[in-house]
């Protein structure tokens, strides 16, 4: 629960423009297009049009004082509490004030039925629940991350505010009589027992703009709490963890763009790793590291149309580079992410915000084990691979036996030198076993496979050789290093060696020794040429949890995994990383690699259920 005794433009008192929300305080919601944040105060901080690697229509989680929010929130002191309507993405806030309750749905729309739609819809419905609340509510649209205000006239009596080829209607009933100020669409109104009023934004972009009727928006409204309860309903998510295996597959779902079937590592951008740092990037990107996570998930879930979808788009997005994968893809396919700042405060004065990602043009050899990983679950779920994807896939494996010698920039994408890393050597041997595996099954062509084999050997050999320290008893970040690295986990996770055996018997307790703070694990502690620290990462907590299961420590695995599950925000989200002092979240939000570690660790665990 929140509370908040003021609310800046609102309600005439401190004016508190430039604050912003704790990341923890966050919410989603979207459409399989774009997503919308919300905080905990009633405030949209984030909305990308059209799609969520867009420029943003709303991004004062970025520059509270340009980027353009929408408030709405009571007038009068409150406090809230929230939740997501059960098995949905729809959000419900209920606002507390002394003179009375009242109810908040938020959710971005999904087409239902026929007719004519908008292009984007947000729906923000308020229920009086009882006594009398005040409340007062402000859209202020900046266009393209803040750069232009646009402007803002009447069509057929309703606002609209126009700006770099997109316009947004401000649609309202029984909320108020909206006033057109400068930049803004402002009213006020208030709720009673029983009253419901409804705001919508519909959203066009280079097309026609529909204004709504009052009765469709709420049959959208009211169609997207079905479809997401459908989607929830089918779902293969039973054990003792059913709930948040559910909520993580539901955050996975809006990551999931419903026009390719490409996965965004997050929704969001230049969310800080540390607070006031240079640590913040545009995770806005289908990013290969992901990949087997993503099909072992969207299978184990039983999203047999999502898996279908995501493996022939990796596909096709990757056959510009072919054989060579690069680290992260558009949304759309394309290769190209060229990095770029951005004239905006930062969240927190966390600068520079940064759109694009640089680390597309850096080889990491550990994408090609993510690959064929995918792949492999893919043909074990009972998928046929064609023949030409069939000839592309063994091309990567003789790509790979060329260049596993070779330093890299590793999973964690570090801007200094490349470096022999041992996660990335010990994907590479994934590559070429799951290469052979799949040759021995027919789904790709098998002439090379002698090669596959013996090159997996000179990489085991290599990794045993130099990647292993006597002194610390573990695995090492890279070859002729002491310094630790969490990733070595997925070594054990796909089958690199033997979880219980003695060298990663060994490894996960020097991990936990070395990179532990209570249940979370820092990534690395070793320099990395950027300045500042960050947070412990999620994931690879996550990643402790199953790998202590697979080691036979059952007892140890699901301590840590309930642990862990007690850290998530209100709702059921994770971000990247957390402040293991203050538990407050850090990085984008919320994080694809955090839920799905979350997932395969639960699903393991259940499996494995004595």
């Amino acid at each position: 629960m929140a509370s908040r005794a003021e609310h800046a433009g609102l309600d005439g008192s401190v004016e508190t423009g430039d604050s912003y929300p704790g990341i923890r305080d966050l919410a989603v919601i979207g459409d399989g297009r774009t997503v919308a944040l919300v905080s905990i105060d009633g405030t949209v901080v984030w909305l990308p049009v059209p799609y969520v690697d867009s420029p943003s229509v709303f991004a004062s989680l970025l520059d509270a004082r340009r980027g353009g929010r929408f408030e709405l929130a009571p007038r009068a002191p409150f406090e809230s509490r929230r939740r997501y309507v059960p098995e949905t993405n729809v959000l419900e806030t209920t606002f507390v004030t002394e003179d009375g309750i009242a109810r908040v749905t938020d959710a971005l729309t999904l087409p239902v039925g026929d007719g004519l739609v908008p292009f984007r819809e947000l729906a923000r419905r308020i229920e009086g629940i009882s006594g009398t609340v005040g409340f007062g509510w402000s859209v202020d649209p900046r266009f393209g991350y803040g750069a232009e205000n646009g402007s803002i006239g009447l069509r057929s009596g309703i606002p609209v505010a126009t700006g770099r080829g997109r316009a947004v209607a401000v649609c309202s009933w029984d909320a108020g009589t909206p006033h057109l100020e400068a930049g803004s669409v402002t009213a006020s109104f208030g709720t009673v027992a029983g009253s419901a009023a409804l705001i919508a934004l519909s959203i066009a972009d280079q097309e026609p703009l529909v204004l709504p009727s009052r009765r469709d928006v709420e049959r959208r409204l009211e169609g997207t709490v079905a479809s997401w309860r459908s989607w929830a309903a089918e779902r293969e998510a039973a054990g003792p963890w059913h709930d948040q295996i559910l909520r993580s597959g539901l955050a996975l779902k809006l990551l999931v763009q419903s026009r390719s079937g490409s996965v965004a590592a997050a929704p969001t951008t230049s969310l800080p790793e540390e607070i006031g740092g240079e640590r913040n990037w545009d995770y806005r990107f289908s990013w290969l590291r992901d990949s087997a996570f993503v099909m072992g998930a969207l299978l184990g879930l039983g999203c047999t149309d999502e898996a279908e979808a995501f493996f022939w788009w990796l596909m096709h997005a990757s056959q510009i580079t072919h054989p060579r994968m690069q680290v992260l893809y558009r949304m759309d396919g394309a290769a190209d992410a060229p990095e770029r700042p951005l004239p905006l405060e930062g969240y927190m004065r966390s600068r520079p915000v940064r759109v694009g990602n640089a680390a597309a043009e850096q080889m990491q050899l550990d994408i090609y084990g993510d690959v064929m990983q995918m792949a492999w679950l893919y043909a074990d779920a009972r998928h046929r691979i064609d023949r030409e994807f069939g000839d592309r896939l063994a091309s990567v494996a003789d790509l790979v036996c060329d260049i596993w010698p070779q330093p890299d920039s590793g999973i964690w994408e570090v801007r200094g030198s490349a470096r022999h890393f041992t996660q990335s050597k010990m994907m590479c041997w994934v590559a070429l076993d799951r290469a052979a595996r799949l040759a021995s099954t027919g789904q790709i062509p098998s002439r090379n496979v002698d090669r596959w084999r013996s090159e997996a050997s000179s990489i085991r050999s290599f990794v045993e050789a130099r990647c292993w320290s006597d002194r610390k008893q573990s695995y090492t970040q890279a070859a002729e290093s002491e310094d630790m690295d969490a990733s070595v986990l997925l070594g054990a996770k796909f089958g690199y060696g033997d979880p219980a055996g003695t060298r990663f018997s060994r490894t996960i307790d020097a991990l936990r020794r070395e990179l532990g703070r209570g249940p979370f694990l820092y990534r690395y502690m070793s320099d990395d040429d950027l300045r500042g620290e960050e947070g412990t990462f999620l994931c690879c907590s996550f990643w402790l949890a199953e790998v202590l299961g697979l080691a036979g420590r059952r007892e140890e695995a699901v301590e840590l995994l309930n642990e862990l599950i007690g850290f998530e925000n209100d709702v059921g989200l994770y971000a990247e990383e957390i402040d293991p002092s203050t538990s407050s979240f850090l990085g984008n939000f919320p994080q694809a690699l955090t839920h799905l570690a979350l997932i395969s660790a639960a699903m393991s665990l259940t499996r494995a259920e004595p």
